[in-house]
């Protein structure tokens, strides 16, 4: 039977440079750049009222399993806007103006390589930031997606973690039952959703303390790479 690894991506693979987990306080600089983008003269407090609505869909502050459209979030959060400009302009000029820079870990490219030479299919399973089209997500890892074997997020899959919908799913496209997969994460969000699947689970802990967390927590990558034979043992 194939052994199966699956990585959460942010925290876990990559990383936003700078970014932290709540992008809460960047709302405003994404709206502003829409405003200055699109000359539409918005007031700040049309701005703040689009913040406050982005907020109300984001899962840190307001938890939730299904996903939601972008169209619908964005839709929502610039219903009162004088001019309102087709919502398929304002997403990605939003996250333009976040001036967001994706970055791989640097053990993530070797592990990799690493485990798919070692015979194990590799896929992933991200929740995507709210409101962030799964296509903008990717277009600034594609040297990561490009080592996988089988790409989903939230907005492929319908449902965010800790749902188990997706494990099912990258289960079913690899023909494996869904417990014997190993799934890879940096939060207790990842690790309920393995819980909830019934799959096994390793958390990276990424600030070298690892080794005082107890068992099933790694600190690198590296670590994946010489402990999955036993992670993926099925006895």
């Amino acid at each position: 039977m194939e052994k199966i690894v699956v990585f959460d991506l942010g925290g876990t693979l990559m990383e936003y440079a700078g970014m932290p987990l709540s992008w809460l306080a960047y709302y405003p600089q994404g709206f502003a750049a829409v405003n200055q983008a699109l000359s539409l003269g918005l007031t700040q407090e049309e701005i703040d009222r689009s913040v406050q609505v982005l907020k109300r869909y984001n899962p840190r502050y307001f938890p939730r399993e299904e996903e939601i459209p972008p169209e619908k979030i964005f839709g929502d959060a610039i219903c009162h806007w004088r001019e309102k400009p087709p919502v398929e302009q304002v997403i990605p000029l939003f996250f333009q103006g976040m001036e967001l820079t994706p970055r791989l870990y640097e053990d993530t490219v070797p592990a990799l390589s690493a485990l798919k030479q070692a015979g194990y299919g590799l896929a992933c399973l991200t929740n995507l930031p709210s409101g962030m089209p799964d296509a903008l997500f990717r277009e600034g890892i594609q040297d990561l997606t490009e080592k996988l074997d089988y790409y989903l997020s939230s907005e492929l899959c319908g449902f965010r973690k800790p749902h188990p919908a997706g494990l099912g799913q990258i289960a079913r496209a690899f023909g494996v039952p869904v417990e014997t997969l190993l799934f890879v994460g940096d939060e207790e969000l990842d690790g309920k959703a393995a819980r909830n699947a019934g799959c096994r689970f390793v958390r990276i802990v990424r600030d070298g303390a690892a080794s005082r967390q107890g068992e099933g927590v790694i600190a690198s990558l590296e670590e994946l790479v010489d402990q999955a034979p036993l992670l993926t043992s099925s006895d």
